[in-house]
């Protein structure tokens, strides 16, 4: 965190209100709860919606702006609401519509990246850019910083193309630019001076491009607001009401445009007219106080830390803005009380949160079912018995998802359910517009659009095949750089390059092509371009450049599928056209670049969704599977070494669980096979803390006389210990039909942080038998013993919860 966010974190936190300043003859009030209307009819300048899962926060958020066009508090034009998908945006454009009519129409309602792309268009000139400049996204950043870790040899310092994207991005929503990380880093270590310069030359590829990456786009924005006191002033004048979701969320840099936006404008500014309402320019302006800002968000569904998510955004709201109203919305509207308290006993054990207890007045519901499994496979096949056993009951497919920590622990899953051919669809996996096809047909949209993307020109000039190759590129390359020219302008010298003649031939006939496709996606100044222009664009450029007939002449039956993809790309460019008959290239490439994750979802109707606990955030379902409930997968084993790690695990579980309408299953396996090996499960700890009257526990059949009489503790039905690894068996058990089994639960977590242990004690483990410890590294919670055991071999085990004893 900065300087300059921290300072921001100074004043008291004040205490929670709720409002309650109805207004009984407003219609938008019919329906909401006492806090819902509390939030809708707050105004003032600060308000925080604690929104818990399910408690009907889109609702809100629609009704309190249509409350504030109804009654005429702002134009439309002055409203600015943010979410974190484009489908979210949407949906929330529609509801406000549907609420006041057209006269919504002019409101900003778009994600952070959108907005500030609407803001660079327009002002990106300020700090040498042009208005249509590149969006890149991550795999264009990637393949960039692939080639300047080439370049600069940093592989031989362990720099990989991955770790130095990651870096970059993390520094950038720090609001640490190149040249200000180059001052304050350690130029004496070699790696960290290949990582400067990468940096740097990456920062000078994309300007040379005119292009911004996705980080840029909020970053420079932020920077323009400081660099252009007018600017930042013009745009908080027109903001008057600025209203975000998701805020937990948010990182440092959308923080810090957020505290742009709703500073006291400082003077200055441009004359615009807005629905009626004139905004003066520079002196002649009357002060202006700062925007109204609305946040909703829950901490306790903060999971994105990895991705820069900062929890404290929320947290210290009220640090931030000194006398904020604080909004609890409690009463949820998705899940049974069973669940929800399921969800409430979990969440109440993190600290760093609002205190806060959803409920719901529908009724308990159906107990949680617990399962134990003795493999993953038999988690799996009691997950699809299951699934098959609601289907027949009425449930759609479409309806049911189940849930993983990782990607990997889909396999097992997968191969059961095509045994008993469920259908089902892995959601978040390769995505629409990540798809190679779609990738190289947008680069040449991307090289009309913006002759200066050298990246795009390279990732089309051998495509489709035209026997030019690295050589020939990296020559051309030079040549740009020698001549100080675009790499564009370089192609159009091929003549003075001296290649062969086919090569030569080949690189004038793409110039040619390039051409003529700007000449008609590109009208002259002043001109407007027919709505269609994109989609026929596109399709001379497939059609000319030979991409199309290379992939119909490919004996390659998956290319069949990337000619399907295409088609349904230039399809999308109708549709573009259909929605935007005045849009442009450049807002096409805007829009497409812009799609987010959850924007890219597979419709999964039909199906039982498969997904990671991350991916699930935002979506609901009637039945939910949580599987692989054990340490080291919920929470996850990297956690145990990350501030703050254990804590987010725990919401991210509580996610998955709040996902649920009105089934929720818990499973885990005592083994499981993991890098290679099988490895015996320990019950996560968020199982423990969830009130054993909620679960009714099942476990997996197996014949246990057929193992030498040994009824293995770990099989038992007890309570309040079972189910233990106790004397786990090494063979699988024989599998029987999945019916209803005796109730258990997983055996209480240990909490060995009294242990005191020293190289040479003797210990005694649950699963390992006995060994002698090595060494012991790490402190408090974090302390791991390096063992070698008797009969298992070395052992790396976290003492604060592994099942040992000292001898």
């Amino acid at each position: 965190m900065t300087e300059a966010h921290a300072a921001a974190r100074g004043a008291a936190s004040v205490p929670v209100v709720v409002p309650s300043a109805a207004r009984p003859d407003d219609d938008l009030l019919v329906g909401l709860n006492e806090p819902q209307r509390a939030a809708v009819t707050y105004r003032g300048p600060a308000l925080l919606i604690v929104a818990g899962a399910g408690s009907g926060k889109t609702r809100v958020l629609t009704h309190r702006i249509a409350s504030l066009l109804r009654h005429r508090e702002a134009w439309p034009s002055q409203i600015l609401a943010i979410t974190f998908t484009n489908k979210a945006a949407g949906e929330m454009r529609e509801r406000v519509e549907q609420l006041v009519g057209e006269s919504a129409r002019g409101m900003w309602i778009s994600t952070f990246h959108s907005a500030c792309v609407r803001i660079l268009r327009r002002e990106a000139q300020q700090f040498g850019f042009t208005s249509a400049f590149t969006i890149y996204d991550s795999g264009d950043s990637r393949a960039l910083i692939k080639r300047l870790v080439k370049e600069h040899e940093g592989d031989a310092y362990g720099l990989t193309p991955a770790a130095v994207q990651s870096r970059i991005s993390r520094l950038k929503n720090e609001l640490t630019d190149a040249e200000a990380y180059a001052r304050q880093a350690n130029l004496s270590d070699p790696a960290e001076r290949i990582f400067v310069e990468i940096f740097g030359d990456y920062q000078r590829a994309l300007q040379r491009a005119n292009a911004f990456d996705f980080d840029d786009l909020i970053a420079q924005t932020v920077y323009l607001f400081r660099a252009f006191p007018h600017v930042a002033d013009t745009y908080r004048r027109r903001f008057r009401h600025i209203l975000v979701d998701e805020y937990q969320d948010t990182n440092h840099a959308q923080y810090a445009l957020i505290r742009e936006l709703t500073r006291p404008v400082t003077g200055g500014g441009e004359a615009f007219s807005s629905g009626g309402m004139m905004i003066f320019e520079a002196e002649s302006a009357p002060e202006v106080e700062a925007a109204s800002l609305t946040v909703v968000g829950d901490s306790d569904q903060s999971i994105y830390a990895f991705r820069g998510a900062d929890i404290r955004n929320i947290s210290e709201f009220e640090r931030d803005f000194p006398g904020a109203t604080v909004v609890l919305l409690e009463q949820n509207y998705r899940s049974t009380q069973n669940i929800l308290s399921a969800a409430n006993a979990v969440i109440s054990n993190n600290f760093d949160r609002k205190d806060k207890k959803l409920w719901t007045d529908v009724g308990a519901g159906e107990p949680i079912v617990g399962f134990t499994g003795y493999s993953q496979h038999d988690e799996a096949q009691f997950v699809a018995d299951e699934i098959e056993a609601l289907h027949r009951r009425g449930v759609a497919y479409g309806d049911v998802a189940v849930f993983y920590r990782t990607n990997s622990q889909s396999r097992a899953l997968e191969e059961i359910f095509i045994r008993a051919a469920l259908p089902y669809k892995i959601m978040g996996g390769t995505k629409f517009y990540e798809r190679a096809e779609i990738k190289d047909a947008l680069a040449y949209l991307v090289a009309v659009a913006n002759p200066s993307d050298e990246m795009a020109l390279r990732r089309i000039l051998n495509k489709p095949r035209r026997g030019i190759g690295e050589v020939t590129e990296t020559a051309i390359a030079r040549y740009a750089q020698e001549h100080e020219i675009s790499f564009r302008d370089a192609l159009a010298d091929a003549p003075s390059l001296g290649f062969g003649p086919k090569i030569q031939a080949a690189i004038v006939q793409l110039d040619a092509v390039l051409a003529e496709a700007s000449a008609l996606m590109l009208p002259a100044t002043g001109e407007l371009a027919p709505p269609t222009v994109v989609a026929e664009g596109l399709s001379l450029l497939l059609q000319k450049t030979g991409y199309s007939d290379a992939l119909r002449a490919s004996r390659d039956p998956q290319d069949e599928a990337r000619l399907e993809n295409l088609d349904e790309l230039v399809a999308v460019a109708r549709e573009f056209a259909r929605n935007n008959p005045e849009g442009t290239l450049v807002d096409f490439l805007t829009e497409v670049a812009l799609v987010a994750d959850a924007d890219d979802l597979d419709d999964a109707s039909g199906s039982v969704s498969l997904m990671t606990l991350h991916t699930a955030k935002g979506l609901e379902y009637d039945a939910v599977f949580i599987t692989g409930v054990e340490e080291d997968l919920i929470p996850h084993r990297i956690s145990a070494g990350e501030p703050g790690g254990p804590a987010e695990e725990r919401r991210l579980f509580y996610v998955g669980v709040t996902r649920a309408r009105k089934r929720l299953y818990l499973s885990l396996a005592m083994t499981r096979a993991q890098f290679g090996e099988v490895t015996v499960a320990m019950p996560s700890r968020f199982l423990q803390e969830i009130p054993a009257e909620l679960i009714d526990w099942r476990q997996s059949p197996g014949d246990v006389n057929s193992r030498g009489g040994m009824q293995s503790r770990a099989l038992n039905a007890r309570r309040p210990g079972g189910p233990r690894r106790d004397d786990i068996p090494a063979l699988k058990p024989k599998s029987t039909s999945l019916d209803r089994f005796p109730n258990r639960v997983p055996a209480k977590v240990r909490d060995n942080s009294d242990m005191e242990l020293a190289p040479g004690d003797r210990i005694r483990h649950d699963d390992f038998g006995e060994g002698r410890v090595d060494a012991v590294t790490g402190e408090g919670a974090k302390r791991v013993a390096h063992v070698r055991f008797d009969s298992a071999g070395a052992k790396k085990l976290l003492v604060k919860i592994a099942p040992i004893e000292k001898l």
